[in-house]
């Protein structure tokens, strides 16, 4: 499990060291760098998976696009480099890229695996040397095969592509694979700790039972379009209806589906990011989310999740106290822009009756200072 991430000279990082643990919430502002730390374990990933034996970073490619050095360096204290860290359990590897400001991918200067550096490495393969650790290579592979999930998912289709699973294993920075990992994986077992009783240990059924949990009466059927690398999704919300397509039943259960998906098709040890899972979800929803990740994250799934939603929070919150998981299996971070007066990042603690023991000022407080102006007590 990743315990930490470092960044230096990143975005708007001059230096940020983030404890991780098996759930970890982002919270905080818009633009105050929360999106900052999935895209650097992004970056990572699509160098991995995409460019094998390279020894630059790839800044543009089909995961994450983020333009140039000049974009992604820090323009205040940063020059043409940056660092990323990285600390999974005990071990620790270090990558310094480098870059002329108006390249769209960035050399690999220097790696510190453990107590070992490697500078300038002409040889690479997972942005490791041959030579590594097998530690190392383990922690690579897992950053190769993560599940990133931004906030603009697709919405609902009347057809989903079909990609071989070679090509395509996870559900897709869109989701727009969700459908196509279900029609390959249908029949895979999922992990033992996130089966439901009752309906076959299968990702398809496990799925479609999930489903249920937010949308009561939910039925799901993936069937592949002949002579065509295509897949439909039919959807219904009641036994009494028949399969409809997936533009009359809403966007709400198109949105939360490759969340599901990807949560159950992940191999114990898997690394899930996603963006605002809360989008078109009414608020129950948003909260049933934050009570899935948490399952997912008890089942050995390591989960970061940038979210807005108090509804998120108060799932995970909920499922603390209810023993799903522990406190000391959740970071929460709240993010807020840099500024000298104050720290860019305050970790409010969560104990085992899902108390929270700080609120920092704009730290999902907005309610009661709406309830606050109501009532008179306030601007």
């Amino acid at each position: 499990m990743l315990t930490r991430i470092d960044l230096q000279n990143f975005k708007c990082f001059e230096l940020l060291r983030l404890p991780l643990r098996p759930l970890t919430l982002l919270s905080g502002s818009n633009a105050s760098g929360k999106s900052s730390v999935l895209q650097a374990l992004v970056l990572l990933h699509q160098t991995m998976r995409e460019q094998e034996w390279s020894t630059r970073l790839i800044l543009n490619s089909k995961a994450i696009q983020l333009g140039t050095v000049a974009d992604i360096v820090d323009k205040t204290y940063g020059r043409r480099s940056f660092e990323i860290v990285l600390i999974d359990r005990q071990l620790a590897c270090r990558w310094t890229f480098t870059g002329d400001r108006s390249e769209m991918s960035m050399q690999v200067e220097r790696v510190a695996v453990g107590g070992e550096m490697f500078e300038n490495p002409k040889a690479l393969r997972y942005l490791l040397p041959p030579e590594t650790d097998n530690k190392a290579i383990t922690l690579a592979k897992r950053l190769r095969s993560l599940t990133y999930l931004t906030a603009e998912r697709v919405g609902p289709r009347d057809v989903y592509p079909l990609e071989d699973p070679q090509i395509a294993p996870v559900v897709g920075p869109e989701g727009e694979h969700a459908a196509s990992v279900l029609h390959w994986r249908r029949d895979d077992r999922i992990l033992d700790e996130l089966t439901l009783a009752g309906v076959p240990a299968t990702l398809l059924r496990q799925v479609e039972e999930r489903m249920r949990r937010f949308f009561p009466g939910c039925t799901l059927v993936v069937q592949q379009v002949p002579q065509v690398n295509a897949v439909t999704l039919g959807l219904r919300t009641s036994d009494d209806t028949d399969f409809h397509r997936p533009i009359h039943v809403g966007f709400g259960l198109t949105q939360i589906l490759p969340i599901v998906v990807a949560g159950l098709s992940a191999p114990h040890e898997g690394i899930l990011l996603i963006e605002n899972p809360e989008v078109h979800l009414h608020p129950a929803g948003q909260a049933l989310v934050g009570q899935f990740l948490s399952d997912v994250a008890q089942a050995g799934v390591q989960v970061i999740v940038e979210t807005h939603s108090d509804h998120v929070l108060n799932g995970i919150r909920r499922s603390v106290k209810a023993g799903r998981l522990t406190a000391d299996q959740v970071a929460i971070h709240f993010f807020r822009p840099r500024s000298p007066e104050t720290a860019q990042v305050i970790s409010p603690q969560l104990d085992n009756s899902g108390n929270i023991d700080t609120w920092p000022e704009g730290f999902f407080d907005q309610f009661d200072k709406d309830m606050n102006y109501f009532a008179g007590w306030g601007e």
